[in-house]
């Protein structure tokens, strides 16, 4: 049964929601956080094990040092306080896919707390999430539900387990209750979450694909009256993994909860689970508080003491970030805020960025991959990245246009060639004689029939009417199936016309 729900702009009135964002995002080191065994997406299930990331007994883990610097390089980009000394706990709960029965994790002492995010919203708003913690920890493993639909657990008849995730490092970056947010709260949501997406990739410390479950979002909602009321009870919607998706999270869970409220029920503090097939949330279990967990220093582990000169170093290892280099190019290709954004959203800053260094201009790089090349992966429905052509391919294309060998019409027909797996541009161009034709001879006679065919265009054009010049390129392009270029046929015929 469909639950109530209040009309979005009612609930933004009655109530004031605060926010809470958990995200998990997984490190691309090449060993798991405690152990040896690799880290790779995708691989034979169960296939990538140690006795420490099954929890053997007697199997003791040994500390990832890359994770670290990893975790640092991060917390220094969302302006963390880096702790000298950090320490693992031991944080006890029981799920199929935890082997140990406990999960490594940081608690009271984590390596990064009390940062904060600067996220650009769609109209140019800056507004700050305050970060409470970065901390480090080991993922769990994966349960796979056969039986039931959509592979949920509901009506499934049997469970398998994957142990392959089971010990990759992760970081949880954990937000403050973000307040003032109003009826901008799924906008900041999913905002901020892709600002997060963009740091560690820029840090290189994260594939960060979420539909890969490199990057998630446990979501917190709760309603009060007003902003001078205490916080109201939450719920936690856990691992969603589409920006799309925390978006109408958030909106769901104000819409759900602000009818309840209103109807003087109360908010059950519990965990929830997004459903795309529905786009609504569903109850799962009672939320638990930290106390539950029954935290403890892990006696396997030291405590991690981290040197300033260490993280000198690493802050020294920084690269530009997102917001900085987006603003720097912006001024290098003279974009306005909304040519900008229409980049990001299309998720192409990085392929026409290398496109303009392989040697294209930066409208040419922006034409492409913003045109013909992103309906080619809407078509496909594939990003742009996994599109069979790279930068240097387009900026080859562009060359090629500049240099007066392809027209529009040819190098779309070029394009095409290596989006099918033909070759390099000036591969497909010589298997398909795609080069303008450049003789003028030919183009003198495709002119001198094109007036033949149309006697009276001709009479206008010579009373100095040029409207009607279209008809005679078009029948000149036609006889050279577009291969002539449109200014040397412009040029014959107006000399012609003299």
């Amino acid at each position: 049964m469909a639950e109530k729900l209040m009309k979005y702009s009612e609930a933004v009135k009655q109530f004031d929601p605060v926010l809470g964002l958990e995200t998990h995002v997984e490190l691309s080191t090449a060993t798991k956080l405690f152990c040896p065994a690799e880290v790779s997406f995708g691989g034979e299930p169960n296939s990538q094990l140690t006795p420490v990331s099954l929890g053997l007994p007697g199997s003791l883990p040994v500390l990832n040092k890359t994770a670290v610097d990893y975790a640092i390089k991060l917390g220094l980009a969302l302006h963390c306080e880096i702790a000298e000394f950090s320490q693992f706990a031991r944080k006890n709960y029981f799920y199929p896919d935890m082997p140990r029965d406990y999960q490594i994790s940081q608690y009271d002492k984590p390596t990064n707390g009390n940062g904060y995010l600067d996220v650009e919203l769609e109209d140019g708003t800056v507004f700050r999430v305050p970060i409470e913690r970065a901390h480090i920890e080991d993922d769990a493993g994966k349960n796979t539900h056969v039986g039931g639909a959509d592979g949920r657990i509901e009506g499934a008849d049997h469970s398998l387990v994957d142990y392959n995730r089971a010990g990759v490092p992760l970081i949880e970056i954990v937000t403050k209750p973000i307040e003032g947010v109003g009826e901008r709260a799924p906008e900041i949501a999913g905002a901020y979450m892709r600002a997060i997406r963009d740091i560690v990739r820029a840090l290189n410390i994260s594939h960060a694909r979420m539909e890969q479950g490199n990057m998630r979002a446990d979501v917190n909602v709760s309603l009060r009256r007003t902003s001078a009321d205490p916080f109201g009870t939450r719920s936690e919607t856990k691992n969603v993994n589409t920006f799309r998706g925390i978006e109408k999270t958030v909106q769901y869970e104000i819409r759900r909860q602000a009818q309840i409220l209103s109807e003087g029920g109360e908010v059950l503090q519990e965990t929830r689970h997004w459903d795309e097939a529905s786009q609504a949330t569903a109850g799962g279990r009672v939320k638990s508080d930290a106390d539950d967990y029954r935290y403890f220093p892990d006696p396997d582990l030291v405590m991690l003491h981290i040197t300033k000169e260490h993280i000198d170093k690493l802050a020294a290892e920084m690269p530009e970030m997102p917001r900085e280099r987006r603003n720097r190019l912006k001024g290098e290709w003279g974009l306005s805020d909304l040519q900008m954004r229409d980049i990001l959203n299309a998720d192409a800053l990085d392929l026409i960025e290398a496109t303009v260094a392989a040697g294209a201009s930066a409208a040419g790089a922006r034409k492409w991959w913003l045109g013909e090349l992103s309906r080619e992966a809407n078509a496909k429905g594939v990003t742009l990245e996994e599109l069979p052509i790279t930068p240097a391919d387009v900026a080859e294309v562009e060359k090629l246009i500049a240099d007066g060998k392809l027209n529009d019409k040819l190098a779309k027909q070029t394009v095409a060639g290596v989006l099918a797996g033909e070759g390099t541009p000036s591969e497909v161009v010589e298997k398909k004689g795609l080069k303008i034709v450049s003789d003028d001879g030919l183009i003198d006679k495709a002119v001198d029939e094109a007036f033949a065919a149309n006697p009276d265009v001709v009479e206008k054009l010579k009373s100095g009417n040029m409207k009607p010049m279209g008809v005679i390129i078009g029948a000149v392009m036609k006889a050279t199936r577009g291969q002539a270029d449109a200014k040397a046929v412009t040029k014959v015929v107006m000399s012609k016309l003299k």
